[in-house]
């Protein structure tokens, strides 16, 4: 008997789309968009993407771990067993209570990130983890910097909704590839270019697909975003284009934010962002001449030394020009504000805990794996939502971490990746197909209500299943972590399961009328950052020529799919550059810094800056003739605002191999 079955996609984008589901027999037959309608996503507009699309092909992976696994070979073999959920779950539990005996709970770290899991599959882990005190990893690999950003200058204040481009003049794309990332987005676009001849300004270091139909594409040098932005910020205080009365009313601090854009002149500006002069001009004039101009900041201007600086100083701008007030006008970020799920547990019963849980940074995790001096040491590594050994900067720490003997590993995945090879227990994890839940988006004022289409594959349980019995295996009353849909779901909001609807009615959040600063007194605070002041400029010294940059691919989502997908690994070139060092496509290179070596093929792509060079992220390390991925190039710094990652501070050397 075949059925369509409605479902929502809660991967990592945030588009976060209303799914119609085929299934034949139990088994899943084809995704699609779900028809247009009162309980759908409106923003889903009867499409979604390609990678969605072949999701199937994720639940029923040849490596879709459908058992527990406790490992036989060498750590990175992938060589493993099949064994009752109850001898893993004793395993694990033995392992953890003999590391809270030797050296104290903080000697258990859960490395979880669940950005494509369903909104309440962290509960209990948090929970749980709280309980035990084990030690915390902070989600600082991507968007914690331009978060940080954006509350010290806004605080709470909503974001701006994607139709909202549908009434601008002028849409500024900074740092975002949507036609990727968020691919709902490019029609509205496109729709304001049609309608209103509104004017599309992308700045990003590559030609983007929107780059490829804007009017005006700055192609700046990664890592000097800052410095334009505090240019223009000079630049209209030099003009008299300040909104001066907008700030007096709605802003602190406007003073010393422009004495620190005081060093950056134009040229200076054009110079240092490899950017020309004529076309800064031209956007400033665009940003002077135009009331209604939006901005879409994404996530590409965070990945580097100066990445908060630069987040702040663009959140500026609109501020600066009184660019609020109507729908048009404002800053489109994330959503997720409004969202009526509380993911985070506070345990306020009679439990207390004697310290402080120990913190480790995501991005420096490898070396913190590899530190032979913590005390206590890491000892059971659990890993859960996350394929680390492909995704982390810094990869080879990473793998040498993982391959420790000395390291207890649990993996709760769906497929093996390259992490779980290294477990020493693999759990089977359920997709959101085999789950009851709800998606809160991140990109659209809405929560939808998730229920399962087929039944679970193999023995996979949820995240929420898996913590409970961990729980217990620790000596957690059991009562206390009932993993059931609507238990969680009333520890996830006040009122229990949250109502399917819109968080927000469309049009209703203007910024400046609907929703304003959160800071004292409704205050933007354009010089009060995070552990900054005012945004600042710092320059990259290294001996290696290109600038390694490591964007998402159209294919996957993190790493996610990589295990199916037909991924081109090669290192994209700029045909200058590669005549210059002597390859064309198809040459066998050796892409190299004093961190490691990557071997792969070059491909000419005009679409690039000279002097930057571009591996996609999210490619598995048996992509690569040695077991490396882009990410082994990558520094394992941290940005200026949160300790985010620095991705696109890797810089590298290339050589072709004969």
């Amino acid at each position: 008997m075949t059925q369509t079955l409605p479902s929502v996609c809660p991967l990592d984008c945030p588009d976060s789309c209303s799914l119609s589901v085929t299934v034949d027999a139990g088994t899943i037959i084809s995704v699609d968009a779900a028809p247009i309608g009162e309980a759908t996503n409106p923003t889903t507009n009867g499409f979604i993407c390609q990678k969605v699309k072949h999701h199937a092909e994720r639940v029923y992976s040849p490596e879709r771990v459908q058992t527990p696994l406790i490992r036989t070979g060498p750590k990175g073999a992938g060589e493993f067993r099949s064994v009752s959920w109850n001898e893993a779950i004793e395993l694990v539990g033995s392992k953890m209570r003999s590391a809270i005996a030797d050296h104290g709970a903080q000697a258990i770290v859960p490395f979880l990130y669940g950005s494509s899991s369903p909104s309440t599959q962290a509960i209990l882990g948090d929970r749980l983890w709280r309980r035990v005190g084990a030690s915390r990893v902070d989600h600082t690999i991507c968007a914690a910097t331009s978060f940080y950003a954006y509350l010290s200058v806004y605080g709470a204040m909503l974001s701006s909704e994607n139709d909202d481009v549908l009434h601008s003049d002028v849409i500024v794309v900074w740092g975002a590839n949507p036609t990727v990332a968020n691919v709902h987005f490019p029609p509205l676009v496109a729709r304001a270019q049609r309608e209103r001849n509104a004017i599309l300004v992308v700045i990003d270091p590559r030609r983007t697909g929107m780059a490829k139909r804007c009017d005006l594409h700055l192609a700046i040098r990664p890592g000097t975003d800052v410095v334009l932005a505090l240019a223009v910020a000079r630049e209209l205080e030099q003009r008299g284009a300040l909104a001066t009365d907008f700030l007096a009313e709605h802003a602190i601090g406007v003073n010393e934010y422009l004495a620190a854009a005081q060093p950056y002149d134009l040229e200076a500006a054009a110079n240092i962002c490899g950017l020309d002069l004529a076309d800064i001009l031209s956007f400033i004039d665009l940003l002077i001449g135009n009331r209604n101009v939006m901005y879409r900041v994404g996530w590409g201007l965070e990945r580097n030394r100066n990445g908060g600086s630069a987040c702040a100083a663009v959140f500026a701008l609109p501020a600066l020009l009184g660019h609020f007030g109507q729908r048009g006008r404002g800053i489109i970020s994330s959503t997720g504000a409004a969202s009526p799920i509380a993911v985070q547990y506070h345990d306020n019963d009679r439990r207390r805990f004697p310290t402080r849980p120990r913190h480790f940074n995501m991005n420096d995790f490898g070396a913190k794996l590899c530190d032979e001096t913590l005390d206590p040491p890491i000892s059971v590594l659990f890993v859960q939502s996350s394929n680390l050994a492909a995704t982390n900067p810094d990869q080879t720490a990473v793998l040498r971490g993982l391959a420790r003997e000395d390291l207890f590993t649990v993996v709760h995945d769906q497929v093996l990746t390259d992490t779980a090879r290294f477990a020493d227990v693999v759990l089977p994890a359920t997709t959101h197909f085999e789950t009851h839940d709800f998606v809160d988006s991140y990109g659209s004022y809405t929560v939808q209500e998730l229920l399962p289409v087929i039944e679970r594959v193999g023995q996979s349980r949820s995240d929420n299943e898996v913590s409970a019995l961990l729980a217990v295996a620790l000596g957690e009353p059991a009562e206390e972590f009932d993993p059931s849909p609507q238990a969680v779901f009333a520890s996830a909001t006040n009122e229990g399961a949250p109502e399917t609807a819109a968080t927000r009615i469309a049009g209703e959040t203007v910024q400046f009328v609907d929703t304003f600063p959160t800071h004292a007194g409704g205050k933007i605070q354009l010089a009060s950052l995070i552990g900054l002041g005012v945004p600042r400029f710092v320059e990259l010294d290294s001996p290696h020529e290109f600038t390694l940059l490591s964007p998402a691919s159209s294919k996957t989502i993190n790493s996610m799919f990589a295990e199916f997908q037909d991924l081109d690994p090669s290192l994209r070139v700029h045909p200058d550059d590669a005549a210059r060092i002597g390859v064309v496509t198809g040459t066998r290179v050796r892409v190299f810094n004093d961190q490691a070596e990557v071997f792969t093929t070059a491909r000419i792509d005009d679409d690039l800056k000279p002097g930057v060079v571009l591996m996609p992220k999210g490619i598995w390390c048996r992509s690569y003739e040695n077991g490396l991925t882009v990410n082994a190039l990558v520094p394992n710094s941290f940005s200026d605002m949160a300790d985010g990652a620095c991705f696109n501070d890797a810089r590298v050397s290339i050589a072709p191999v004969r």
